[in-house]
């Protein structure tokens, strides 16, 4: 028996992509979440390295929280970011693992790929690539991944057990997954969960 989704999957990620485009493209517009630098700071990610990136790396960053405080990456380790937006993460990433290690970011926006792969390569990141796809069918090879990050981008997809079953697909064995997300604890009514504006609101 298969579960039926809340929300139709294609229609949820066609408003996704009109949302955060506008992120990618106006990223010092006021939105009704928070972005950039004052973010990076609400979250405490390391003020000294942020302080260090261009604006370019920083400007369009949307997540909800800090997957590294939960562990500090090891030197050397594969990563896949899921859902790396403009690249702000796996920037972070990239310095925690080093040159031996790799960064895999995946997202979907062209307009976000082109700025994160711009913004690499201006920051000279060699360990760091960028692929185009969905988080339910994740462009990289089974068992890569030592550990997958993500910040705020599970919720926005209908089928998480089809994310999730991606996720653990990338993973090595004894892999990890270290994320940041948004979730409700209480009863929502079901008109509330079948509407899709308020998925992205």
């Amino acid at each position: 028996m298969t579960d039926t989704l809340p929300v139709d999957s294609a229609s949820l990620r066609e408003e996704v992509k009109i949302k955060y485009r506008e992120v990618a493209s106006e990223p010092n517009r006021q939105y009704h979440f928070h972005t950039g630098r004052p973010l990076t700071r609400r979250l405490e990610y390391d003020p000294v390295f942020v302080e260090a990136l261009p604006d370019a790396a920083v400007e369009s960053f949307a997540g909800v929280a800090n997957p590294f405080v939960l562990r500090h990456l090891n030197e050397d380790d594969k990563v896949v970011d899921a859902g790396s937006g403009a690249g702000f993460d796996c920037f972070v990433a990239a310095d925690q693992v080093g040159d031996v290690g790799r960064v895999v970011g995946v997202d979907m926006l062209p307009e976000m790929l082109e700025k994160s792969g711009r913004t690499a390569a201006d920051l000279g990141l060699a360990n760091v690539e960028f692929r185009e796809g969905l988080l339910e069918e994740l462009p990289v090879e089974d068992g890569w991944a030592d550990v997958v990050i993500s910040n705020g981008v599970f919720n926005l997809c209908a089928d998480k057990r089809r994310v999730f079953a991606e996720v653990w697909r990338v993973l090595r064995p004894g892999g990890r997954i270290q994320f940041g997300d948004i979730a409700n604890g209480n009863p929502v009514p079901e008109a509330a969960i079948r509407d899709i504006d308020l998925w992205t609101a």
